[in-house]
């Protein structure tokens, strides 16, 4: 990777781990837009993604887990049905132009849910209501295949099911999505490693860079709300690289 492409994504790695460990994000499907801006080959994106989906998502889970926010009753039923989904998941290898538009359409439906939750209210400040254990089951499953199929780590689905369904506040949700993101990236990542995947020389510069911004994002999420213009602002970046990869 050329030196001026590293430092580009370096800085812009910071500035997504911060934003994305505010909500309890890893931020994979960020870095995921960012490497389509400048261009990066779709089938480095994916590990690349998964890799620094683990630091950042143990950064956010105990900086919101300290906060008080964590529940294991809402957390495992997920959890036990999305690893290893994710695993296989991430034993797939799609066609390149398959692989990109598979990642494009991950980036537009975060951006539509980023751009919703900015403008409409979740049901679960009112009451929160546990989902069932079959259909948590159910539910985990399903996303953590996309998951690791898309090499981003479930969190981004998994949060605005939650807080559409009713299931658990924001604060409480972030603090589930950070874990299960933890947990779906390291079996995705286990399933990339089995292939033979071994990490590039610029990961931990990348990976550095991110673990800054998670830290100082997710200390101040967890204890204050996400302004409205910051979801508005990553849903506008999500959707440019997201169709960008699909008519690619």
């Amino acid at each position: 990777m050329p030196a001026d492409t590293l430092a580009i994504l370096a800085v812009l790695f910071l500035v997504v781990g911060a934003l994305y460990a505010s909500v309890g994000h890893a931020g994979a499907s960020g870095y995921l837009a960012v490497m389509a801006l400048v261009g990066v080959e779709a089938a480095v994106m994916r590990p690349t993604a998964l890799s620094i989906n683990v630091l950042v998502a143990a950064i956010a889970f105990i900086q919101f887990a300290r906060a008080g926010h964590f529940s294991c009753a809402l957390f495992w039923p997920f959890a036990v049905a999305s690893v290893p989904a994710a695993y296989l998941g991430g034993l797939i290898q799609l066609p390149q132009h398959a692989l990109k538009v598979a990642i494009g359409v991950v980036l537009v439906l975060t951006a539509v849910r980023m751009a919703f939750v900015a403008w409409k209210p979740s049901k679960a400040a009112l009451q929160p209501r546990p989902p069932s254990i079959p259909v948590a089951l159910a539910v985990g499953s399903g996303l953590g295949f996309l998951a690791g199929l898309t090499g981003t780590g479930g969190g981004i689905f998994l949060s605005p099911v939650i807080l559409l369904m009713g299931w658990a506040d924001p604060k409480r949700t972030a603090a589930t999505s950070s874990l299960f993101i933890l947990a779906n990236s390291v079996a995705g990542l286990g399933g990339l490693a089995s292939r033979g995947w071994t990490p590039p020389a610029s990961l931990g510069l990348l990976a550095a860079c991110a673990g800054v911004g998670g830290l100082t994002g997710a200390t101040l999420g967890s204890r204050r709300a996400t302004p409205r213009t910051l979801n508005v602002l990553l849903a506008a970046v999500l959707l440019i690289a997201g169709v960008k990869l699909i008519l690619s």
